[in-house]
């Protein structure tokens, strides 16, 4: 992971649903701001956070860009979040 704080920029409810569109695969910028109802300045300031969390990657392809989860920070995570769970509550 990055040094930007992952869960900052995770707590903004508009980065999660990002998140959630591209769970499916890419997707370009427009397609994304116009699923979620951004501008495009909007859109260009939370995909900017999202990269620089490095939960995202982007795609060049001609003349557009497209985005995609980069699952290994969310493996990171998973790994990091499960320190907390106790494990007899893993086995039920």
């Amino acid at each position: 992971m990055k040094d930007t704080d992952v869960f900052k920029v995770l707590a903004d409810k508009q980065r999660r649903d990002i998140l959630v569109l591209l769970k499916n695969g890419q997707m370009n910028a427009g397609d994304i701001a116009y699923r979620m109802g951004l501008t495009p300045a909007a859109l260009s300031y939370h995909l900017k956070q999202l990269k620089a969390a490095d939960l995202i990657t982007e795609n060049k392809q001609k003349n557009f860009v497209y985005y995609k989860i980069n699952t290994a920070v969310f493996d990171e995570l998973i790994l990091w979040i499960r320190q907390f769970v106790q494990p007899s509550a893993r086995l039920g």
